[in-house]
């Protein structure tokens, strides 16, 4: 059964994750360090973002691909990849802005990161022990 929507969505987290490492290599170069973050609040929290997207986006991607592989409807699948690229692009944008405290952009992010992964998690459970 071929896929076309987790793809999509793979494709443009793939890129953010590039953008959120060139930004980790351009904070090390400005600073001249190669390890750890130098003491560099910038570089800290460039870093934490790139760590936090990788914390928690290979799991969401594989939750997404198995929910289109089950079969569930594209609008599903869609909507769940969106509210996941989003929550990672507006938790980014937040914790950049604000890296000590709150922001709506780091909240709203995460949310959706941890909506995203409930409401897949939920479905494939269902899909499997109820075949809904």
């Amino acid at each position: 059964m071929p896929i076309s929507v987790a793809p999509l969505y793979a494709g443009l987290l793939g890129v953010l994750l590039l953008v959120l490492s060139y930004r980790v290599s351009m904070y090390r170069r400005h600073h001249g360090v190669s390890l750890g973050d130098g003491g560099h609040k910038g570089l800290h929290t460039a870093i934490r973002v790139q760590g936090n997207f990788v914390e928690y986006v290979p799991t969401a991607l594989i939750l997404l691909i198995l929910l289109e592989l089950s079969g569930r409807q594209s609008w599903i699948v869609h909507g769940l990849g969106a509210a996941l690229f989003l929550g990672r692009v507006l938790h980014a944008q937040g914790l950049t802005a604000n890296p000590a405290g709150k922001s709506f952009g780091r909240l709203a992010g995460i949310l959706l990161t941890w909506l995203m992964l409930l409401v897949s998690a939920v479905l494939l459970v269902l899909g499997a022990v109820a075949g809904i």
